[in-house]
């Protein structure tokens, strides 16, 4: 073979990446095309949460005036204001941090703990366990047995316990983390059973620390799942005191719009805002905490929602 035809390549073969990695020009306008069309899917996620927070600062005038903008014209603080003027907000945000962390660890133990076990092939009644386990994910008893459950029977209303137990597990969580640990190497159990582990040790020191990415995955599903949550606190909480952040702002929003609030927990120079931007503010508020936790948790998170999508 010549020099020339060594050197020669087709007109459609561009050098693009590494030296000696060739890529045509069909593969070059396929990955644009991927480039234009996630740009586009992040642009249009981003572009909501951008227009909330600049309408939260702006004035009642320029939302009535102008039904859609991005940066307002006139600067206004007055929905923060109205929203951290009460003094229950800043003991709501305490109980939320505890209900989520508390619930979260819950939420990780009981599934894992759980999880482990219908793992094993081994184990005795697994397949009337996973069963019911199926049956839970189609089927439950409704709101109204819960609640009677909850209040009556199990006495925990007016309690922390009512919102972080009923929920402990997640069905679908469940059988996403057992499969996971089906597809740890069986010969890494044995070979630390063969050192002298127990079963607890071996979950531990060996699975546990394989399994990262999932733990961190499903933990943050959990986390922003309690976080978010206002209904439960609003039918088992007796006590205004151990309201969460989350059905704080939401007696807020329903405050300003009746237009009778307590004004005695409000600052003396109180001007009412406008209603929307009341409601986007408290979505920021809302939401700015538990979005700080990403950053933590992105490098399992990533590996964590391809559980399930490869096998090797």
């Amino acid at each position: 073979m010549t020099e020339k035809t060594k050197n020669s390549k087709t007109p459609h073969d561009v050098h693009d990446g590494p030296v000696g990695v060739y890529r045509s020009a069909g593969s070059i306008a396929f990955d644009t095309l991927n480039y234009l069309v996630l740009g586009l899917a992040a642009f249009t996620t981003v572009l909501p949460i951008i227009y909330i927070i600049f309408n939260s600062f702006a004035t009642e005038l320029e939302l009535q005036t102008r039904p859609m903008f991005l940066i307002p014209e006139t600067f206004s603080l007055d929905a923060y204001r109205y929203i951290f003027a009460s003094s229950k907000l800043l003991r709501a945000f305490r109980n939320s941090i505890f209900i989520t962390a508390a619930g979260t660890a819950i939420n990780l133990l009981a599934t894992v703990t759980m999880a482990y076990p219908l793992s094993k092939k081994y184990l005795r009644g697994r397949n009337g366990l996973l069963n019911m386990v199926i049956f839970s994910m189609f089927f439950s008893g409704g709101m109204i047995p819960g609640y009677i459950v909850v209040s009556s029977w199990l006495g925990l209303r007016g309690t922390y316990w009512a919102i972080l137990l009923p929920g402990a597990i997640s069905a679908y969580n469940l059988m996403i983390v057992r499969n996971f640990f089906q597809g740890i190497p069986q010969e890494l159990e044995e070979s630390a059973h063969l050192d002298g582990c127990n079963d607890l040790t071996t979950l531990t020191r060996i699975v546990l620390p394989l399994s990262m990415p999932v733990l961190a995955t499903f933990g943050l599903f959990y986390a922003v799942g309690h976080w978010n949550s206002y209904f439960p606190a609003m039918i088992y909480l007796t006590d205004e005191k151990m309201y969460p952040l989350q059905l704080i702002l939401r007696n807020i929003i329903v405050t300003a719009e009746a237009a009778a609030g307590d004004m005695s927990l409000m600052d003396p120079n109180f001007v009412e805002p406008p209603k929307q931007s009341i409601k986007m503010a408290v979505i920021v508020v809302a939401t700015v905490p538990i979005m700080c936790i990403y950053p933590f948790l992105q490098k399992y998170f990533v590996k964590g929602v391809m559980v399930g999508a490869l096998k090797g």
